[in-house]
């Protein structure tokens, strides 16, 4: 099978044997079963540079420190061998970095065989399922099944038990200035707030109101509709409130669908019952022109 080919193969039983293997390897671990096949020197072990979690918190990774130190680590690492004396983390970056502050000199492991498609879609999807995985994180993940595997939001879905909205809604947030978006990986802004902040003008002027204000969720779709408002100049509200009502769930999750896709904001003019619309892309910047141009030319 190549490569392209390998990378391209849905999120079926092959990805969902691998991570039960992975999953019961930890889990038998944690409870004694699966003892540790060897243990290796820690600076023989690296961690798989395309990880998508990039953050480790310092205060979480001390108190694991602490409990290494007194207990030692309970729960191997499961790593895949790069050649005779390295190994690269598959599972269990965490306890490794706890593992280097507790100034341990080696590990116990479990090695096993995975390809380099397999060690991104396992570090990927279990990364998507960590309970305090910020929002942006959990977008990148998505977006690297997407991007690198051809995974559809459907199958995304179906695989990970989450709802196709939830990804959709979390894909958005990728369109947001990179300044919005460091805002809510260091948790000074939430998803909910950087949501109602995607169509508007200038979300990192917003942003920064946002923070400073302490405003609701609420508070801040008000600011933004003023903002949008303001910009347009004053359109007439019983207009806008009757194009907004007639614009069904169905056509909003469409544009959420396709912004998310294109990295771009999507806006459907589509009446009920009718079969011809509108459809507008807006591009902040010649290269998102050019990206345009080259999916809708096919190359």
């Amino acid at each position: 099978m190549s490569d392209k080919q390998e990378r391209k193969r849905g999120l079926g039983r092959g990805l969902s044997a691998l991570m039960s293997d992975v999953t019961e390897t930890e889990r038998q671990a944690a409870q004694g079963v699966a003892a540790a096949e060897r243990f290796v020197p820690i600076e023989q072990i690296s961690p798989n540079p395309e990880q998508p979690r990039k953050r480790f918190g310092q205060s979480e990774l001390d108190d694991l420190a602490s409990s290494i130190k007194e207990k030692g680590v309970i729960q191997p690492l499961i790593v895949r061998r790069r050649s005779d004396d390295s190994f690269e983390i598959v599972a269990g970056e965490r306890r490794w970095r706890a593992a280097q502050l507790a100034q341990l000199h080696e590990l116990p492991v479990i090695v096993r065989e995975f390809s380099d498609v397999e060690v991104l879609e396992v570090a990927i999807i279990e990364n998507i399922q960590r309970a305090d995985l910020n929002a942006i994180e959990e977008a990148a993940g998505y977006r690297q099944l997407m991007d690198k595997f051809g995974h559809t939001q459907e199958k995304m879905a179906e695989a990970l038990g989450k709802s196709r909205s939830h990804i959709a809604n979390l894909l958005r947030l990728l369109s947001l200035p990179e300044g919005v978006i460091d805002l809510v990986r260091s948790g000074e802004l939430s998803a909910g707030h950087a949501r109602a902040l995607i169509p508007a003008t200038d979300p990192m002027k917003l942003a920064q109101a946002v923070i400073k204000g302490g405003l609701s969720v609420r508070a801040t779709e008000a600011l933004v509709k003023k903002s949008l408002q303001e910009t347009s100049g004053q359109p007439d509200k019983t207009q806008s409130k009757q194009q907004k009502d007639e614009k069904d769930a169905d056509t909003k999750a469409l544009e959420g669908d396709l912004s998310a896709s294109l990295g771009m904001k999507v806006t459907l003019d589509h009446k009920p019952g009718q079969e011809s619309g509108q459809l507008t892309v807006k591009y902040d910047s010649l290269d998102q022109l050019d990206e345009l141009c080259r999916i809708l030319g096919g190359n």
